[in-house]
């Protein structure tokens, strides 16, 4: 039984993702490959032990320096997806949240629930001022993610970055303390 861990539903939980899962998470991105390759940096490079150690090893360091954290989504027992930090800037009060999720876990809002927990601390706990969303133009769950969690869409930021020789573009979703409907509670 996990030491930490946030209930999702009944059959779902929310859980600090650490290198000791390495084989775990290895496995699970495996299965998530196809669809997150394209739009998560780390999944094109965790292709086998090694590798995936050193993602969760990366993550953990950035939590340790309070600039970043990742969680894994658990269906059943099994992990299928993820939310995370990439980036948290407590002096400037930004951060960035993402989120990963393979086909086993869709269609149930375990990305939707995990967000909310993960803004509802930045914004609480924290004192953050404002949470970013960035996705690919191209990668529409993830932008009618952000959609449905009340995100404003601010741009687009035109041939970003390379994806296996092709430049895409990102889009920036953000939210602000004051608008976060957790914010009035």
């Amino acid at each position: 039984m996990p030491v930490f861990a946030l209930p999702l539903t009944d059959d779902a939980q929310l859980r600090p993702l650490e290198p000791w899962q390495a084989q775990e998470f290895l496995e699970h991105i495996d299965r998530a490959r196809p669809t997150v390759d394209p739009w998560i940096p780390w999944a094109t490079f965790s292709t086998d032990l090694e590798t995936a150690t050193a993602t969760l090893q990366r993550y953990a360091d950035r939590q340790a320096e309070d600039s970043g954290r990742i969680y894994g989504i658990w269906l059943e027992g099994t992990l299928v997806g993820g939310v995370m930090f990439t980036h948290f800037d407590s002096a400037s009060g930004v951060c960035e949240i993402g989120c990963w999720l393979e086909a086993a876990g869709e269609g149930r809002g375990l990305v939707n629930r995990a967000c909310r927990i993960l803004i509802d601390w930045a914004f609480r706990e924290r004192g953050m001022h404002r949470v970013e969303w960035m996705a690919a133009s191209g990668n529409t769950r993830s932008t009618d993610a952000a959609r449905r969690l009340g995100l404003t869409r601010e741009g687009v930021l035109r041939q970003r970055y390379p994806y296996r020789g092709v430049r895409l573009d990102k889009e920036v979703w953000s939210v602000l303390a004051e608008e976060w409907p957790a914010a009035a509670a």
